[in-house]
């Protein structure tokens, strides 16, 4: 944390909009205490626009690659921001927050702000918030708030772009009524809304979509065969292997399908995983694609140990149901 007097020439570098912002000062805006933010908040209505939108990308843009830093304080106090692109990006500075007071706050922004950008935003991180609620960490009365806000968006005449939004962040809830809007949007003839609801199948966690997400795997609309191939990683499909192999290996046109492709082959597993992925390491040469293959293998590696002490915490009855099935298999193929 910087002191007073160097933080202040920070902020005198911001308003100056001939100057680049150096990446080195991002990490001064992380973790403000009171007398620093308030410093920050008397020179901001002096920033131009344009700059404030910079600042704050590349806030975000070191958000992904630092885990020690921490935007939170700024993301709260432009909330309510008097532009909706500051207010957009102030939600997303917000990603890391489990805070349950701050889902009020979303829920209305969701429902009642003047410009889209902010309320697409906060629908993908009120999911996260249900999520929670669905892990017994955040109280049951704030995530019902947060499913009816999202419901009723899902349900109305708003912009389509936020209802299948909406749809998608529901996707982590596990109340009734959701999987009814999720096969809705899935029977929709808009490509679009069958994309959202197989994102929504694929955070459900819910076995119950595993025939449908395998079923749009091979569509011809590009944003279909990404959202299926998303979620059959995520549903830990093992039958989307070998068709997520096979896309792969028939050279997939879209690089979004085929990274998420890559990546939900190391959530399923399996020797013939390992085996591509690193056939692929070997044959490319591009370090960003690389380094991409190495975190997938890396991932695979934690899906596997993950899969052998699911194994080993299975009781004795389980146990001897798999052992007899291995027996049954053996037995079959002797008589072939």
């Amino acid at each position: 944390m910087a002191d007073t007097l160097s933080f202040q020439n920070i902020l005198d570098h911001l308003l100056d909009s001939k100057k680049d912002i150096p990446h080195g000062h991002l990490q001064y805006y992380s973790d403000l205490d009171p007398k620093s933010l308030r410093l920050f908040l008397d020179i901001w209505s002096s920033v131009k626009p344009a700059r404030k939108l910079l600042l704050l990308d590349q806030l975000l843009a070191n958000l992904e690659t630092d885990n020690i830093v921490s935007y939170i304080d700024i993301g709260l106090s432009l909330l309510d921001d008097e532009d909706g692109e500051v207010r957009a990006r102030a939600i997303r500075l917000l990603a890391e927050s489990d805070d349950p007071k701050l889902a009020g706050k979303l829920t209305d922004i969701l429902l009642n702000d003047a410009d889209l950008a902010p309320r697409m935003e906060t629908a993908n991180l009120l999911g996260e918030f249900i999520m929670l609620g669905e892990l017994e960490k955040l109280p049951g009365t704030i995530q019902s708030k947060a499913e009816d806000a999202l419901i009723s968006i899902v349900r109305s005449e708003d912009t389509p772009a936020l209802r299948k939004r909406s749809l998608e962040a529901l996707g982590y809830s596990s109340r009734t009524e959701v999987a009814a809007l999720i096969e809705a949007a899935f029977q929709r003839a808009d490509p679009t809304w069958v994309a959202s609801a197989l994102r929504a199948m694929g955070r459900s966690h819910d076995e119950r979509w595993n025939e449908d997400v395998v079923s749009m795997m091979l569509e011809d609309d590009p944003r279909i065969r990404f959202s299926a191939a998303e979620a059959a990683g995520e549903l830990a499909i093992q039958d989307a292997g070998p068709i997520l192999l096979k896309m792969l290996e028939e050279e997939e046109e879209d690089d979004d399908v085929v990274a998420a492709a890559i990546w939900s082959l190391s959530q399923i597993g399996g020797d013939d995983a390992r085996i591509y992925l690193v056939s692929l390491i070997e044959k490319t040469e591009d370090e960003d694609a690389i380094a991409f293959l190495e975190d997938a293998l890396e991932n695979l590696g934690f899906t596997e140990e993950l899969n052998k002490f699911d194994l080993l915490s299975l009781d004795d009855d389980e146990i001897d149901e798999l052992d007899e099935l291995d027996e049954l298999e053996e037995t079959d193929e002797d008589d072939s």
